[in-house]
């Protein structure tokens, strides 16, 4: 042996990949130590020791595979082929290189373990393979292959791969859209499961019975095999969050390129751009855990969105695609065409007023009469929703004063509304469309008007009354059926719901200025009136829109359920479009509890803070609801007045904090010629400021629900006049459809959950016909509950923001995190 001096060789570790098969001779895996049994295909790696030194002598071993000695106590030399040098291996790199290995979730294989078909093929393998390791699932080699060995690779591993592994990433040779027509089978289960037993009586898009599904096949083209793309979507989508996010989403490259994860552990690349169109289009589809394998089902109503995708990947397509993953698409004509019609909502040609029609519309007023005869011109359905005050009524009225002079009117209108906007309604007809004829159907006797409805142009009835009238109206078709506040019927379980849904139309409308008031739900009541399907059943609903929206706070779901909705809703602002209306003057005037009052809600509030957890242990928060909102209930009470507290007494010297402010502020209101709206959610605390108001010798009306409906009229009048100058009015029966102009100062006594259910109210003074400033005065006990309730209103106005693009409504009330904040004492 030389005994020439050592040279120190550089050390490199080598990882190599190989996937036996048939063509080897294997048969497949018995089960052993980590390892379960496996088919004809199993990836082996091979690690091995590579040292070279300046002047190019190398030298190669075979990792060791056993558990003992993985760092052995002294270094080691190697003599070289001719004897003349030696190398001194690195032992300390060779160990941390071999912890490595392990760390990567890598274990020995025994050459026992691997089947061979011949005796001959198990003497090949044994001359060739040595020192083998794998994973412990085959279908772990994709992850391992795109996460894994990129890092190996900068920490100065060498990788081999051998031919035929099988696990590299591929890139997409194409991409397939395929738009099939449903079969008669699936598309009656469809319809069976959306309409719930309920006869339909709706035909969307003028399609003949039976028409209207299609079936969406989303594939990628690999080396000329299909492969399906939804499973692979939805896995991206549950493992990373970014998808689920609009403004992440935005931010991800187009030209980046996404690992998609396909059966059997092969990565798939693909780019960014095509994928951030389809799941912009198709999310909740991919994310249905109840979606069934194969083709997605998509209704009539799906052609919009689907359409709008189409061109999207069309756009830019070798840019987006790829030079050599050019979409190919193949789809049904027919639902193209439905997609241009869907495509023309909210763009409608101009249209004049009516003749004789008896007042003059606006601009923005036209165009929503123009868009309500696009609707009806394609058999669509919508949402009217403009702010309060913009004249929704006055553009209804012309829409059918133009259906009967074009001779359509054939068959009377019907509008279901509130008890208290009847005379409203009857008054708006007779000024701006005296040309209909209209009848209310209302009174105890108006069963003698049932048999003469079709002599009408216009019929009028009431929520209350249109259950009980049901059975007439039902025998009844109706050119138009039209659901004014429509969130009266948010409920979809509600009678007066069901009952609006079994009535024949050929068109049908809601008009509402607060299209959303608690949660995503009433949204769907109102589309499930207007268009059966649109956007599926209450249940699927639910677990694909609401809850992933509200719960989950998923943008980009939020967004999409936006644009699937926003062609259907007609919504303007009025310092967009009433430019003319005066300003509108906002303020809080805190009042703070003193004394007996103060020591009388510190101690409703623990009372109620025990009671609240008592039945959140017993029942749960959605069992115990009726008990919690009585208990903040009586909290809110307190604040309004100590009086308003049932079952109790009271000494007379108690602080009442707001009536004190009132007694203030009205005298010097009224002095300065002030025509001022009070509005409670109490009418029990109206009926205590009136008392008030006699004792300062204040002249006052009222208007609640006990107000009969027929005296409705007359007291809006006499307000209207300007011989009184306080109105009281709850806030039910005074929040919606008056037209109240006369007033300059609205007084909110206590904030509800609801900030839209306010802003209506507001709206009764601040509207078309109003040329004074208008001064809103929110009266607030500082600290307490109602301070907190305004906070919520801040905190979950964004859900409305998001889907309607205003600030009309509150999610959910409050949730069981938001209790402690309610209960808390007084700041």
């Amino acid at each position: 042996m030389n005994s020439a001096a050592s040279a120190v060789g550089r050390f490199r570790p080598r990882l190599t990949l190989q996937t036996l098969g048939r063509g080897d001779g294997l048969l497949g895996m018995r089960p052993s130590g980590p390892f379960g049994p496996r088919g004809p295909n199993v990836t082996v790696v091979q690690i091995s020791w590579t040292y070279v030194t300046d002047d190019g002598l190398q030298w190669e071993t075979a990792a060791p595979t056993a558990l003992l000695n993985r760092r052995p106590p002294s270094s080691q030399t190697v003599e070289d082929e001719q004897g003349r040098r030696l190398l001194l291996r690195d032992l300390g790199a060779e160990a941390d290189a071999l912890d490595l290995v392990w760390d990567l979730g890598l274990y020995p294989l025994p050459a026992d373990t691997l089947q061979w078909r011949t005796d001959i093929a198990a003497q090949d393998a044994a001359q060739t393979l040595d020192s083998l390791w794998t994973l412990v699932q085959e279908d772990f080699f994709g992850d391992f292959w795109a996460e894994q060995l990129p890092g190996l690779q900068a920490k100065g591993w060498a990788i081999v791969v051998r031919p035929g592994f099988a696990h590299e990433s591929v890139p997409v040779d194409a991409w397939r859209l395929i738009v099939n027509p449903a079969t008669g089978a699936l598309l009656g289960k469809e319809v069976a499961a959306r309409m719930r037993g309920r006869e339909q009586a709706v035909t969307a898009l003028g399609l003949p019975a039976g028409e209207g599904s299609w079936l969406l096949t989303l594939g990628i083209e690999i080396d000329g095999e299909l492969v399906d793309l939804v499973p692979l979507l939805a896995h991206l989508l549950q493992r990373d969050g970014r998808w689920l996010d609009a403004r992440q989403i935005a931010l991800i490259d187009d030209h980046a390129l996404i690992m998609l994860r396909a059966p059997g552990g092969k990565r798939i690349e693909a780019l960014a751009a095509p994928l951030k169109a389809i799941v912009g289009s198709m999310l909740e589809l991919l994310t249905d855990p109840l979606r069934k394998e194969g083709p997605l089902l998509l209704s009539s109503w799906d052609a919009y969105r689907l359409e709008t995708m189409r061109l999207s990947l069309l756009d830019t397509q070798r840019e987006r695609a790829g030079a050599h993953g050019a979409w190919q698409l193949q789809g049904d004509a027919g639902l193209r065409a439905l997609a241009q019609r869907l495509q023309g909502a909210g763009a409608p040609q101009a249209v004049s007023a009516p003749a004789d029609l008896g007042v003059t519309l606006r601009p923005y007023q036209l165009h929503g009469v123009a868009w309500l005869q696009y609707l009806r011109e394609h058999r669509l359905a919508g949402i009217l929703a403009d702010d309060m005050g913009l004249g929704k009524t006055a553009q209804a009225l012309a829409h059918l004063l133009i259906e009967k002079q074009a001779g359509r009117l054939d068959l009377p209108a019907l509008v279901v509304l509130p008890t208290s906007l009847i005379f409203n309604w009857q008054a708006e007809a007779r000024r701006m469309a005296p040309g209909l004829r209209v009848l209310a159907l209302q009174g105890p006797e108006r069963h003698r008007d049932f048999p003469h409805m079709a002599e009408y142009d216009l019929l009028l009835t009431t929520y209350p009354l249109l259950w009980r009238d049901r059975a007439a109206l039902e025998a009844q078709p109706f050119h138009m059926l039209i659901l004014d506040e429509a969130q009266t019927v948010k409920n979809a379980t509600a009678r007066s719901a069901g009952a609006v849904r079994r009535l024949r139309a050929r068109h049908r409308l809601c008009i509402t200025g607060t299209p959303l008031e608690n949660h995503l739900g009433e949204l769907w009541t109102q589309f499930d009136f207007l268009m059966p399907g649109f956007l599926g059943d209450m249940r699927s609903f639910t677990r694909l829109w609401r809850k992933p929206i509200e719960i989950g706070g998923q943008t980009l779901r939020a967004q999409l359920l936006a644009q699937r909705v926003r062609p259907f809703i007609l919504r303007r602002r009025k310092d967009e479009v009433a430019s003319e209306l005066p300003p509108r003057t906002e303020t809080v005037k805190l009042v703070q509890l003193q004394g007996q009052q103060r020591d009388l809600y510190e101690s409703v509030r623990l009372a109620a803070d025990e009671q609240v957890r008592r039945v959140l242990k017993r029942k749960g928060f959605s069992g115990g609801q009726i008990t919690i909102l009585d208990a903040l209930l009586k909290l809110r009470q307190v604040c309004c007045d100590p009086f308003l507290l049932k079952g109790m007494e009271h000494p007379a010297a108690i602080e009442r904090a707001k009536l004190e402010l009132l007694r203030d502020m009205l005298p010097a209101l009224v002095d300065e010629g002030r025509r001022i709206l009070v509005f409670s959610q109490f009418t029990e605390m109206l009926d205590l400021i009136a008392a008030e108001l006699d004792a300062m010798q204040l002249p006052w009306l009222a208007l609640t629900g006990k107000t009969p409906p027929a005296k409705r009229g007359a007291l809006v009048a006499q307000f209207q006049s300007k011989t009184v100058p306080l109105l009281l009015i709850s806030l039910k029966a005074g929040g919606v459809g008056l037209n109240l102009t006369a007033a300059d100062t609205v007084i909110h006594i206590d904030p509800w959950w609801n900030p839209a259910v306010q802003e209506q109210a507001t709206a009764r003074a601040h509207r078309i016909g109003q040329d004074q400033t208008v001064f809103v005065y929110k009266i607030v006990v500082e600290g307490s509950i109602e301070e907190r309730i305004i906070e919520l209103q801040a905190r979950k106005a964004a859900l409305a923001e998001g889907v309607l693009g205003s600030d009309a409504a509150l999610a959910t009330k409050f949730s069981s995190e938001d209790l402690q904040l309610l209960l808390a004492p007084l700041a």
